[in-house]
């Protein structure tokens, strides 16, 4: 009948389409332990409960199994950009393979989740990375987030350094975005030019766009030798290309300038923007396995790679 509803699909019509037993699509679609159910016969289930849309009933579970199958995701004050984007889209996709859901929470002061609120949502597991950038918890997460951060920005700096560069400045958000972050990349930056046989960097911090190129004329009298510049942020890489040209600064002859988390608009800008990518949207993936107790089923990713332009 046009415009009636369509039944929805019942474990019954799983085990129908697929030639088994209810028992073994439950078994399958749980991914119960201790099972000796044949790959062929899960891929048989699995097959079956896409072609039919099955969805199982999430009231219903949540009482048998005592919490919902949802996680809680707290990016807690973080920057928004590509990478925090990738990380919850691949964090997103993986949790629904695993027939749970994703919630995102964004408290702006960098706060931990309320007790009522946990409480209310009832989740499997939540996920802080205010705990874990701020906290410094690395446990269980490969260095994807807080230490992994010092990676990244190593990649950044050893770019630099391999490029002849000896004396390089970093531009950091002098608004905008929390403090406690900011300075906890500022600390692995340092880090990363020790390791690299490089000074401690200059600083140059950009309050705006309008105060930006006073901002970057100062650090180039404070600090003549400085060659490179190093942004905290691709966007913040913009704004220092931008008021390098307001100065008549060349790049990348007179100064290089390398962004970070490869963002939507630097391969626009002339001089196009090298950058750094972050994969992840891979971390966000095995961090969903990780919060649920699953054992990862792809290689770590790797820790960052440098697209390589015009401006560095």
């Amino acid at each position: 009948m046009p415009g009636a509803s369509r039944a929805r699909a019942t474990l019954k019509d799983v085990a129908r389409a697929s030639g088994v037993s209810p028992a073994t699509v439950s078994f399958v679609l749980n991914e119960t332990p201790g099972q000796t159910i044949s790959p062929e016969t899960q891929d048989k289930v699995r097959a079956a409960a896409r072609q039919l849309g099955y969805t199982p009933h999430r009231i219903a579970r949540a009482l048998r199994e005592g919490a919902t199958r949802t996680v809680l995701l707290n990016v807690a004050g973080l920057p928004s950009g590509h990478s925090l984007e990738s990380f919850v889209i691949g964090l997103d996709d993986e949790l629904r393979s695993l027939d749970h859901t994703l919630l995102v929470t964004h408290r702006r002061d960098g706060a931990a989740l309320p007790a009522e609120i946990v409480d209310a949502v009832s989740p499997r597991a939540v996920l802080d990375l205010g705990a874990l950038y701020y906290g410094g918890d690395d446990t269980g997460w490969e260095g994807g987030w807080s230490t992994g951060l010092a990676a990244h920005g190593l990649a950044q700096i050893r770019h630099l350094a391999a490029q002849g560069h000896r004396e390089i400045a970093l531009a950091l958000p002098g608004v905008g975005v929390d403090a406690r972050f900011v300075q906890i990349r500022l600390e692995h930056a340092r880090e990363a030019a020790a390791s690299s046989g490089l000074p401690a960097p200059a600083e140059v911090w950009l309050a705006g766009r309008a105060e930006a190129p006073g901002e970057l004329a100062a650090l180039r009298r404070h600090h003549p030798g400085v060659t490179a510049i190093a942004a905290f942020s691709d966007d913040i890489a913009l704004v220092v290309l931008g008021s390098l040209a307001d100065l008549g600064v060349r790049v990348p002859e007179d100064m290089a300038v390398i962004g970070f988390d490869e963002g939507r608009h630097g391969a626009l800008w002339r001089p196009t923007l090298t950058t750094v990518r972050i994969d992840a949207e891979a971390h966000g993936r095995r961090a969903a396995r990780a919060v649920l107790g699953r054992e990862p089923h792809t290689e770590p990713p790797a820790p960052s790679v440098i697209v390589r332009r015009e401006s560095a």
